[in-house]
């Protein structure tokens, strides 16, 4: 790219474009997903609690939220977030923010199956993102199962011609 022509990436991150991503940029996009799903989830048990309220105000009690219960929705949720995040565009909220994308390790799209093999094991096992740390390829043990990378990616999804041009 010459230097007058115009770019949605800025100048500093031209460089990183396409390299995979490391541990702490990870870590944080990782962070601000469980943000969203747990904002989702208050706003999701204050609907509810509204609605309680609004059918019988008089005997109205907060519902209990048994702690065992709410850790299976919020998994669900989470698996269900990533899962459909992956699959359509490569990225969470917390990629997006981070200027990462999910791809294969030869840099196509995960499609539906391999992103909700994705979303599971980082659901049943979150820990394993930290093998980005140790891992010389900058690939968690989820990347490794399942022939995934995290890359840093700033351009938008552009959409691929349905027919061969």
């Amino acid at each position: 790219m010459h230097e007058h022509e115009l770019s949605a990436i800025p100048r500093e991150a031209r460089s990183l474009q396409g390299r995979r991503a490391g541990v702490v940029t990870r870590v944080l996009a990782a962070g601000v997903d469980a943000g969203v799903v747990g904002v989702t989830l208050l706003g999701c048990y204050l609907g509810y609690a509204g609605l309680r309220f609004l059918i019988d105000p008089r005997t109205f009690t907060f519902p209990d939220t048994q702690l065992f219960r709410s850790m299976l929705v919020a998994a669900g949720l989470m698996f269900l977030y990533l899962t459909a995040a992956w699959a359509v565009s490569g990225r969470t909220y917390g990629n997006l923010l981070m200027g990462l994308r999910v791809v294969g390790v030869y840099g196509g799209d995960i499609g539906w199956p391999r992103a909700a093999l994705r979303a599971a094991t980082y659901v049943v096992f979150p820990i394993g993102l930290l093998w980005v740390a140790v891992d010389r390829r900058e690939r968690s043990i989820q990347d490794r199962l399942l022939a995934t990378s995290v890359v840093y990616d700033w351009r938008p999804r552009t959409r691929r011609p349905l027919v061969a041009e």
